[in-house]
C-alpha cells in the first residue's frame, strides 16, 4: 500500500471503531508453545502463523534458532517501524524508511519527534513491554 492507501485504511479502522466502540477492547488469539526436546519449542497461532525459538548453546539450547528474548525485541522494533510508517501516512509526510534504532528520512517535512513518540505512544508491543498485561497460562487435558 502507499501511504494514501495507507491513511485511509486507518480513518476507516478508527470510523468503524467509533461505531462500534465494544469491538475496541478484545482478547487476542493464543499462541500455544510446544517444547520438542532440549529448549526447542515451536509456537502456532492463528491462520497458520508459526515460528520456533531456541536457547543459545552456552544454556543447554542447540543455538539453531533466535531466542525468544530476540523474538521479543524483533517484535517491538518492527511494531514501532510499522507505527512509525503509520503516523507518517496519517501526517502526510511521504514514504518513509526506518530502522529500529531509529532513522527516519521523511519524503516530506514534518515533526519527525512528534511523529515517533505518537508511534511509539500507540505501539501495542512496546505498550504490553511497559506495563504489566494480563495473560493466563492453560493446561491442555493430555497434560494433567
Amino acid at each position: 500500500m502507499n501511504t494514501t492507501e495507507i491513511s485511509d485504511a486507518m480513518s476507516q479502522g478508527v470510523e468503524y471503531l467509533r461505531e462500534h466502540p465494544s469491538e475496541a477492547k478484545y482478547t487476542d488469539s493464543a499462541a500455544t508453545a510446544v517444547l520438542e526436546g532440549s529448549l526447542r519449542v515451536t509456537v502456532t497461532g492463528p491462520d497458520g502463523a508459526k515460528l520456533t525459538t531456541d536457547m543459545p548453546k552456552s544454556i543447554g539450547g542447540r543455538g539453531e534458532s533466535p531466542s525468544p528474548g530476540w523474538f521479543l525485541r524483533a517484535a517491538q522494533a518492527s511494531c514501532l517501524a510499522s507505527l512509525i510508517g503509520m503516523e507518517a501516512a496519517r501526517a502526510g509526510a511521504g514514504p518513509l524508511k526506518s530502522k529500529a534504532r531509529v532513522r527516519i528520512e521523511a519524503g516530506t517535512r514534518t515533526d519527525l519527534a512528534a511523529l515517533v513518540a505518537r508511534a511509539d505512544l500507540h505501539c501495542p508491543v512496546t505498550d504490553a513491554v511497559r506495563r504489566a498485561v494480563p495473560w493466563a497460562t492453560q493446561l491442555s487435558d493430555s497434560a494433567r
